[in-house]
């Protein structure tokens, strides 16, 4: 009898990914990129920064789970109601200004604006300001 044949299992660039949009279209598209580029191996998806910051929180109460959970990186976009994307930066910034393992922050952003980028670069040099759509080439920027 043949034995089975082992799938390797593929190398990610990141363990968890988290995409931050209002517009399911974008996310499920997003998603599919980084799953087809092994750019992240758990990828959350949330319609809105409000529902992104719960979880964070409700992950950070965890504490045993924190490592495991928490993104590596989160991709954000700027125009979403109720809370845009440079409103979740910077309660994200507060909520984690004592944790060292921070994830790296993208604003994946239709703007075009000027503005737009110089706001996000006032939030923290570290944020990357990338165009949509999101494709291989800008995944290995981040």
């Amino acid at each position: 009898m043949k034995k089975p044949i082992k799938k390797k299992k593929p190398a990610y660039k990141y363990h968890t990914v988290m995409l931050i949009d209002d517009n399911e279209l974008d996310n499920f598209i997003n998603q599919k990129i980084i799953e087809s580029n092994f750019f992240g191996e758990n990828i959350y998806v949330n319609t809105s920064g409000i529902s992104a910051l719960e979880f964070l929180k409700n992950v950070l109460a965890t504490k045993n789970l924190t490592d495991d959970l928490l993104p590596n990186v989160i991709f954000i976009d700027i125009n979403m109601p109720l809370m845009d994307g440079f409103q979740f930066v910077e309660e994200y910034l507060k909520l984690w200004k004592n944790i060292k393992n921070k994830a790296k922050l993208v604003i994946l952003t239709s703007s075009l604006s000027a503005d737009d980028k110089n706001r996000a670069a006032k939030l923290g040099k570290d944020i990357l300001f990338i165009n949509k759509p999101l494709n291989e080439e800008s995944l290995e920027t981040v």
